[in-house]
This record gives structure tokens, sequence and C-alpha cells, in this order.
């Protein structure tokens, strides 16, 4: 018999504050206010390191605060995005092509996923979590003091190769788990059944 879920728990209330200011941060965005835009952003950032880090250190991890996270982080990206090409047009208009390659590989994954399993992926893997530092890294020093090409093709790279296994792993698997770490992880426990 499976215990039912917690869901009231700090990592969930934080996973859900980022959902309640998608729509206030995406009012500054229209509004053009971007110093608040930065700082609400941030905020969310850091509300999405913690709520992970709780998570995991005080064993409060759950199937839904695992997709909760999954749809707030997935409202953090389309923020950022939104506020490259609302803010700096510049930006996003030199780098159109390897931003459109990693908009496609972003996407793929949610189109499988819905295509074979009819639910939005929440695989957490540890590439994706790599790749969510790197990109958190990259938007708070991006909006905070500007542009490293550098570091924007380190993290174009990162993101891309956890995309890339995301859409084999889920071109893959027979069912969607929210703790599948990695296709070496799988590759391994599949041989061990």
């Amino acid at each position: 018999m499976h215990q039912k879920e917690k869901r009231l728990t700090i990592p969930n209330l934080l996973s859900f504050y980022r959902l309640i200011t998608f729509p206030i941060i995406l009012w500054l965005l229209f509004t053009g206010d971007e110093k608040l835009f930065i700082t609400l952003f941030c905020i969310n950032l850091i509300t999405d390191i913690l709520d992970g880090w709780i998570a995991r250190t005080f064993h409060m991890q759950t199937v839904f605060g695992a997709r909760l996270d999954s749809l707030a982080d997935t409202g953090s990206v389309l923020l950022a995005i939104t506020g490259l090409i609302v803010f700096h047009q510049g930006f996003v208009s030199e780098h159109s092509t390897v931003l459109f390659l990693l908009l496609i590989l972003y996407i793929l994954p949610y189109l499988i996923s819905l295509i074979r399993f009819k639910i939005i992926p929440g695989l957490h893997l540890y590439s994706g979590k790599i790749t969510g530092y790197v990109q958190g890294i990259f938007f708070f020093s991006f909006f905070l003091w500007g542009y490293a090409s550098w570091f924007f093709y380190l993290t174009i790279l990162i993101s891309c190769l956890s995309y890339v296994e995301e859409i084999i792993l889920l071109s893959i698997v027979k069912e969607l788990s929210t703790d599948a770490k990695s296709i070496f992880h799988f590759r391994k426990n599949k041989t061990t059944q």
C-alpha cells in the first residue's frame, strides 16, 4: 500500500511561490521595469536552489514536489528568455541561431513526453540539475553584469548535452520516473533487472 505524500512542505511552498510570482514578473517585463524584474527573478533563482537543497537534506522529496519544481523551472526559463528578448534584443538577434537550436532542444523532451506519456516530464537528471545551476548563474550574471562570451557558450554546450540526454532517455524508457538520475543509471539498472 502506498503512503500518501505530504504536499504542504517547505520545498513545495518555495516552488509554489515561484509559480505565483510569474504573473508579477511577467507584468514587470511588459512595463519595462528591468531592475525590479532582475530582483524578483534572482529571488526566484535562489528559491529554486533552496527548494531542492531542503528537499534532499531533510528527506522531503515527493513526486508531487518534483513535478511542481519542474513546472516552476519551466516558468523560470521562459521568464529568462522573455527577459532577454524584452531587455536585450541586440543580444538575442546576434545569437538567434544558437538560441533557436537551444529552444528546439528544450522543447523536444516536452513533446516526446506529452506524446508518449501524456504528461510533462519531471526526470530530475543530474545533467538537468547541473544545467539549471549553470543557466541560473548565466542569467543572474548576465542581467546584473552583462554578457561574457565564454560563459554563454559553455552554458549552451552544457544545456544542449543535458537536453539530448533527456531526449534519448524519454525515447527509450517505458515509464516516467522523477529520479532517473542519468542515462547511465538507467542502462545500469536495466542490465541488473
